[in-house]
């Protein structure tokens, strides 16, 4: 059979038009791929608890939370331990740093469990404990968990002269790298209980240390003081704490009526904050733990 003049000439304008349609579009593609990579150099992460959206290296998620050594409330009398329910909060939260408090490392209570590189390896964090006490056989104290590299890590004694009889309480900091090269210093401390003239001396230490700090510095942790204390009113001289009107209230976690843990950074910080709430968990600890998002000015 003889080819179709007509058929012949529609085939040739139907590749035709292929042709010139795929260029563009090739074209198109291209710049796609090059700008769109641009644009993804700079990560961006969503948390799904709050939904809000972070930039990796320039924001900042911080938790601090008194973990009762990992013993919920209502299990006092057996002394049970949950870390799987501490390790749960945090989580749920994807902070960038935390500080722990009453955190226990080979005790008897914890069953001669690290709990610090326990909770780290939960949920995917690098830790670091210092011990304040000794204690049943193993230590007592705070620690520092990070999702970035950690280095340059101190334990630093507070002064206790006031009370000497008081729990021995310490700073733990260390220096944080983060993403595009930026790093900061960060730590975690548990002022003294008993003593409001102990808490005054141990936070006039931490401002001594932020007077020589040269990298921007948060602390966070449990400071046993209320907002309108004199240790808070020092703490206030050197550092700006993320809330300072009208802040939830972080113990007891049934009917909760007192703020006492805080998360603050140094004056010559950049840093603006963005959100600061506390978290309604009444099971896994005494206290509530609080998480800031703080971004760079």
């Amino acid at each position: 059979m003889a080819p179709n003049p007509i058929l012949k000439e529609k085939q040739a304008g139907m590749i035709a038009q292929n042709q010139s349609y795929t260029r563009p579009m090739i074209i198109i593609g291209m710049l796609f791929f090059i700008f769109g990579s641009a644009a993804c150099s700079e990560k961006t992460v969503s948390n799904g608890s709050d939904n809000a959206s972070r930039t990796v290296g320039k924001n900042l998620r911080v938790m601090t939370y008194n973990i009762h050594h990992a013993n919920p409330p209502t299990k006092a009398k057996t002394g049970e331990i949950d870390l799987d329910a501490i390790a749960n909060v945090i989580k749920n939260e994807d902070p960038d740093l935390v500080a722990l408090q009453e955190v226990v490392v080979n005790t008897v209570r914890s069953n001669k469990v690290n709990q610090a590189e326990a909770i780290a390896q939960k949920v995917g964090m690098k830790a670091f404990f210092g011990r304040a006490i000794d204690h049943e056989g193993g230590y007592y104290g705070v620690a520092i968990l990070s999702k970035y590299p950690i280095s340059e890590t101190v334990i630093t004694p507070l002064p206790e002269d006031a009370d000497p009889k008081a729990e021995d309480r310490v700073i733990t900091t260390a220096k944080v790298s983060l993403p595009g090269g930026k790093n900061i210093r960060f730590g975690s401390t548990h002022l003294d209980v008993r003593s409001a003239s102990n808490r005054d001396l141990q936070v006039q230490r931490i401002n001594q240390l932020a007077a020589q700090e040269t990298l921007p510095f948060i602390i966070a942790g449990d400071f046993n003081a209320l907002p309108e204390s004199s240790a808070i009113q020092l703490l206030d001289n050197s550092f700006t704490r993320t809330c300072t009107d009208n802040c939830e209230p972080t113990i007891p976690v049934i009917n909760p009526a007192r703020t006492i843990d805080f998360v603050a950074y140094s004056k010559t910080s950049p840093f603006t904050v963005i959100s600061q709430k506390v978290i309604p968990e009444r099971y896994a600890s005494d206290h509530l733990p609080v998480v800031v998002n703080l971004q760079w000015k």
